[in-house]
């Protein structure tokens, strides 16, 4: 892997700080002005950062920047979590039961970190694309009960796993979709049961 300038190892650890912090990556325009740099200047070092495989960013999508080398503690010892694949969730069975799980996938920082619960589920379909989540990619998901608005969450609705960006209106909650062809779930209650943490994609 390529050695990067000193100013795109800050803009690779804001991205590393802003995902983990937020659940989700920032945005062009919240690097840019974290840094007082212009836009232009921003891609010109996500691009340099992409060639040199330390990120990689969907085309036209908002908050698809994602994090593949984490820089920001490259000395130390490289955690391993051991992250239970859940199939499908069996009705009225704990989420982590026997009955949900497909087995296990050992993943490194940065996908998982210590001192954190995760379990991790294939994406079925396309509502989440316009997010840079695809059919077919792992979610990464820590474990957690609660959530802000514009975070993406996992939920069980009916005893079915669904994985939409959450916002809490006045009287209800929106499990927003992140496709322009599929309508919002709406419901009174909702439980979630996790934070997307990272996507992992294979060729």
């Amino acid at each position: 892997m390529r050695e990067i300038t000193a100013r795109q190892k800050e803009v690779l650890n804001y991205i590393a700080d802003y995902t983990e912090q937020n659940g989700y990556p920032p945005t062009v325009r919240e690097i840019s002005n974290n840094f007082s740099i212009s836009l232009r200047a921003v891609q010109d070092h996500i691009t340099a950062l992409q060639k040199k495989g330390f990120l990689t960013q969907a085309q036209n999508r908002s908050r698809s920047i994602r994090v593949l080398s984490d820089e920001r503690n490259r000395t130390a010892s490289l955690f391993v979590g051991k992250v239970p694949l859940l199939g499908t969730v069996a009705a009225g069975k704990p989420l982590l039961s026997e009955e949900n799980l497909d087995g296990y996938v050992n993943l490194t920082e940065p996908f998982v970190r210590p001192g954190k619960s995760y379990f991790a589920l294939r994406v079925r379909g396309e509502s989440m694309i316009n997010a840079g989540i695809l059919d077919g990619d792992l979610a990464v998901v820590e474990q957690a009960n609660s959530a802000v608005d514009g975070q993406i969450i996992v939920a069980v609705i009916d005893d079915a796993i669904t994985l939409k960006r959450y916002y809490k209106e006045s009287e209800r909650i929106r499990l927003q979709p992140e496709n322009p062809t599929m309508q919002p779930i709406f419901c009174t209650d909702v439980r979630i049961v996790g934070i997307l943490s990272n996507i992992v994609r294979t060729y």
